[in-house]
């Protein structure tokens, strides 16, 4: 039996034995403490430690880490090796990570939510300074000197009095007899080598040269591969099928029907491909299939509801915008939007008497465990799931429905079975980004003061569609946000920065609208809020006005804001996932339409781990925030999807993309979250670049199906620089 897969933790251990021994140091990922050190020999794992994952010095100096966390692009294969080498003081060339199976000893193995780093860091670090303590204690003793007097330089240990050196290899078994110190000292952030440098990819090598082993790529003899045909429109269900004409088709192993679905089985995907096209299946709903036009007739309806649930409410309202001397009002829509990870869905499962294997890209392998012992009423501990990485995800994999399928059909068809979706089940397969619409109105003095904010919120399956306090709560004493919520047999599902996604275009591209009708910049306008909210906050600040302000004044600086010649300046800043981030777009106008040119971005995510993977970060949610908010659309008829793949489903393309400037800020705070929080702003600094350009302001996206895009613009006499332009 060949399979193409990395062998679970045991079995790591025994491929990975050392010959002559080392040291290997678990560390509890719940409380960042160090457990009981051994020895890894020839032989395998010597000595009965429990540990719930490991950080190993093999005798030849190399280091490993195992990394729970699902690798999807957001670098940590190669981020948290670096924070255990800066605390080890390691030889950076030998550091590696190996990607961890399932285990219930990691207390948050996902990959969402922009958490991994911020979640492990202070783990990881007290993981490399406890081995390095180790290793010096060893020398200490081997030497005979005092352990202060030793020090440690890329994988040396070094006594200067006595000129006496030894690698970590050297000293790997004799640490690795040690009692494990209860305390350690980090390092000061201002004393870090490593971290904060820019670092390659460890993965890229395997990337480019196909080995890198994504779900995709997974292989085990023996196996069958399956396809599922899904009811064409939302709300429907099957009433008969005939399959005759599938069966019998070349390679065709089984037709079987799994709720409500059916699940063609074969030799070869390329076979069930093709015998799923001519299944006949009969549908029939029990409710009206749902189009785009219901929804925004419900939008509609929505927004005058009077059952709107309040998510915050300062001072009075109402009392606000009858005395105002102006009033701005203005709703914006966003479509749902499909994921469309370059990797479709698919997953591995064999279910057997004895348990069941799971191999697959996933964001959650515990709650798809979960589910799928639920499901098959199997004990969890009766459950493996070894994780692959992932091509893409951006939210969608947080979901788990195509591995509970595969599962499923494993233990119908009592065999291994690789599931795979084809591109168009993908788009049209559900847990789409929902689709909202807001309605922001503010209320001004005769001074220009915002002194009342009012926002509502409606969506389809999206519950709170606000973030209630964010900015610029806080900053406003009288203030509303409301939501109301419909429920539709439409899936969605988390989708890249959920909510915030399309809420920051909105209301950037309002405030400024705001700032425009105040008669002030659209810097000072936010600056005078934020002063606001430091000196004078009206009820909760949940955000950091000086980050704000930090971000604000980096990108301003940075982009030359109001002093270029040529192109036209938009400009907008949001919080999200404890990070912040301010960017400044460039449009220039070709053939009288506008064009993106550049994009600034100044970041304030605490300390960068990896210069290089955090710059990729922040262009990639740059890219993915402009590409969406300029493309991105999903429509219905009748309950069916009107897109169905890359041909009319419209996603960005390379010359499309502008160029990305990106600029940190060093403050030593410790990480905050990077995997999403560039994406929110994108989209209101190009609607407001575009405004200066066009005097058009957009309010729907996407951006290309609005007049501007599909007509010559009405230029009007704006200037290109200048406060107020």
């Amino acid at each position: 039996m060949s399979t193409g897969y990395q062998p679970g933790r045991r079995n790591f251990l025994k491929l990975s034995a050392f010959t002559g021994g080392g040291l290997i140091l678990g560390f509890s990922w719940g409380t960042a403490e160090a457990e009981s050190g051994g020895i890894m020999n020839a032989s395998g794992f010597a000595g009965n430690i429990s540990f719930n994952n490991y950080l190993s010095i093999a005798t030849d100096g190399a280091i490993t880490i195992m990394s729970p966390n699902p690798e999807l692009g957001q670098n940590i294969m190669t981020s948290f090796p670096m924070i255990v080498a800066e605390e080890l003081d390691a030889d950076w060339t030998k550091v590696k990570a190996v990607q961890a199976p399932l285990d219930k000893a990691f207390d948050r193995q996902l990959t969402g939510g922009s958490g991994a780093v911020p979640h492990s860091w202070k783990r990881l670090r007290q993981a490399g300074a406890t081995a390095r303590e180790m290793l010096i204690t060893a020398a200490a003793k081997r030497w005979n000197v005092p352990a202060s007097e030793i020090s440690t330089m890329k994988g040396i240990v070094m006594h200067e009095k006595t000129g006496s050196t030894a690698t970590y290899g050297d000293l790997a078994e004799d640490a690795s007899n040690l009692p494990v110190p209860g305390e350690v000292k980090l390092k000061d952030v201002k004393d870090f080598k490593l971290i904060g440098t820019a670092v390659r990819n460890l993965e890229n090598k395997k990337i480019i040269t196909g080995k890198a082993g994504f779900g995709l790529d997974f292989y085990r003899e023996g196996m069958v591969y399956a396809t599922i045909q899904r009811p064409p429109a939302f709300g429907s269900k099957i009433k008969s099928f005939d399959a005759t004409a599938a069966k019998g088709m070349p390679g065709i192993v089984d037709v079987v029907k799994i709720g409500n679905n059916i699940a063609v089985v074969g030799n070869s995907t390329w076979e069930v491909f093709k015998a799923k096209k001519v299944l006949k299946i009969d549908y029939e709903s029990d409710v009206k299939p749902e189009s785009t036009a219901d929804h925004n007739a419900k939008f509609t309806e929505m927004m005058n509801s009077d059952k709107a649930t309040v998510r915050r409410k300062d001072g009075n309202v109402d009392v606000a915008f009858a005395s105002a001397s102006k009033i701005i009002r203005n709703e914006y829509q966003c479509p749902f939007v499909a994921h469309s990870p370059m990797e479709p869905m698919n997953f591995f499962a064999h279910v057997r008497e004895d348990g069941i294997e799971l191999v697959g890209p996933t964001q959650t392998p515990a709650s798809a465990r979960t589910a799928v012992s639920k499901l098959l009423s199997v004990p969890e501990d009766k459950i493996t799931v070894n994780i692959t990485r992932l091509g893409g995800g951006f939210g969608r994999r947080l979901k788990f429905d195509y591995v509970v399928e595969a599962a499923e059909l494993s233990s119908i068809i009592k065999k291994p079975v690789k599931l795979i979706w084809t591109r168009e089940d993908d788009t049209m397969g559900g847990s789409y980004r929902p689709s909202v619409r807001y309605r922001f109105e503010a209320a001004l003095d005769a001074q220009g003061n915002l002194i009342g904010y009012k926002l509502r919120g409606v969506g389809i399956n999206v519950g709170n569609s606000t973030r209630e306090d964010n900015f610029p709560s806080g900053a406003v004493e009288n203030l509303l946000i409301d939501s109301v919520d419909y429920q539709s047999p439409i899936t969605t599902g988390a989708w890249r920065a959920p909510i915030t996604n399309f809420l920051a275009f909105a209301e950037q591209s309002f405030i400024d609208e705001v700032a425009k009708a105040a008669g002030k910049d659209p810097f000072t306008f936010r600056n005078e809020l934020l002063e606001k909210a430091k000196t004078s906050p009206v009820g909760a600040v949940k955000y950091n006005p000086n980050r704000f302000q930090s971000v604000m004044k980096e990108v301003k600086e940075r982009s030359q804001w109001g002093q270029k010649k040529g192109v036209f300046q938009g400009f907008s800043v949001y919080f999200s996932h404890a990070s912040y981030v301010a960017q400044v777009a460039e449009v220039a106008m070709v053939s009288g339409k506008p064009v993106v040119k550049k994009v600034y971005a100044a970041c304030d995510c605490g300390v960068v781990i990896n210069k290089s993977g955090a710059e990729q970060q922040v262009k990639g949610g740059i890219v993915d925030g402009y590409g969406h908010a300029m493309y991105g659309k999903l429509s219905f008829k009748d309950g069916i999807p009107e897109q169905n793949n890359f041909h009319n489903y419209r996603l960005v393309r390379m010359k499309e993309i502008p160029d990305v400037e990106t600029f940190f800020i060093d403050n030593g705070i410790d990480p905050t979250g990077l995997g999403e929080p560039a994406l929110p702003p994108t989209g209101g600094a190009v609607a407001n670049a575009i405004y200066k350009a066009t005097g058009s302001r957009l309010k729907n996206q996407p951006f290309i199906d609005e007049p501007l895009f599909s007509k010559p613009p009405v230029k009007t006499k704006v200037k290109q620089t200048g406060p107020l332009s």
